[in-house]
């Protein structure tokens, strides 16, 4: 059968105005990503609701209640309000909703990191089996904290935890600390828009030995393509092709884990849908 291919980060938008390395455009709607996904033979899509739309989760879930096969929504929930720590409970069971995801890029953010007020977030997703991912550049020693702490709290770090606005060798500095993090077996990472890391040419040979080092850390099983399609200096097919055709030390099997099976097993995202 052809290898399943899931796209572990998408966003879709009708409000605010987007980050200025996204498209800068009034609205994506799940229409344009469906299509988009299938011109590139993308299968399924975890929709992160962006930031700049606030604590909504509700356009993407409309979106994965319409297309429950292709869409699934890791959400939004405000770190301030002290509600939201009585909302994970219930938190997967809303239909659509796979986990949680967060951006951590403000002073204040990074001190809740540092300071335990994010305690009931890590020990609540860990009790609700919760899968957290994490947009957190600067603070991988942190995350090992947090992993350490909460030994059964599933945790992903977004975009490999590369540095914030740098490119090429630079935007790789922290490697070393993201390594360090495969020693718990907790945390998974995703390779998500790796492209616009690059100011070289298609196949951009640079990030060859980057990849490498993190699927000799990780494995297959716990790293996960995606595109943040709206973000990529690239077509959505070489985003792909990327990991699919040039990476040759990958074997099938790999690619069938790294491209989609493995974010499915992590999500709990039945794949026999």
């Amino acid at each position: 059968s052809a290898m399943l291919i899931v796209d572990s980060q998408v966003h879709l938008w009708n409000a605010g105005t987007p980050n200025p390395w996204h498209r800068q455009i009034p609205a994506s709607s799940n229409d344009d990503l469906l299509a988009e996904m299938d011109a590139a033979g993308v299968d399924r899509a975890v929709i992160l609701p962006p930031m700049w739309m606030g604590d909504t989760n509700d356009l993407s879930l409309e979106a994965s209640l319409a297309h429950p096969e292709s869409l699934s929504v890791l959400g939004l929930i405000s770190l301030k309000d002290p509600a939201s720590a009585s909302k994970l409970e219930d938190w997967n069971n809303q239909p659509g909703m796979l986990g949680l995801r967060f951006t951590f890029s403000k002073p204040e953010e990074f001190t809740w990191l540092t300071d335990g007020s994010l305690e009931w977030l890590w020990a609540g997703a860990e009790q609700a089996g919760i899968p957290v991912m994490v947009m957190i550049s600067g603070y991988l020693p942190q995350v090992a904290k947090i992993a350490e702490n909460h030994p059964d709290l599933r945790l992903c770090i977004d975009h490999l935890g590369l540095v914030r606005g740098a490119i090429d060798d630079a935007a790789f500095a922290d490697l070393p600390l993201l390594l360090a993090l495969a020693n718990y077996s907790n945390v998974v990472v995703k390779a998500t828009s790796l492209p616009c890391y690059s100011t070289e040419a298609y196949p951009y040979p640079g990030l060859h030995s980057y990849i490498r080092q993190v699927y000799d850390a990780f494995g297959p099983a716990r790293m996960f393509w995606g595109s943040d399609v709206t973000r990529l200096t690239c077509t959505y097919r070489e985003c792909i092709t990327l990991v699919t055709d040039e990476l040759d030390w990958l074997s099938d099997a790999d690619k069938e884990l790294i491209m989609g099976r493995a974010i499915c097993d992590w999500l709990g995202w039945d794949t026999a849908a």
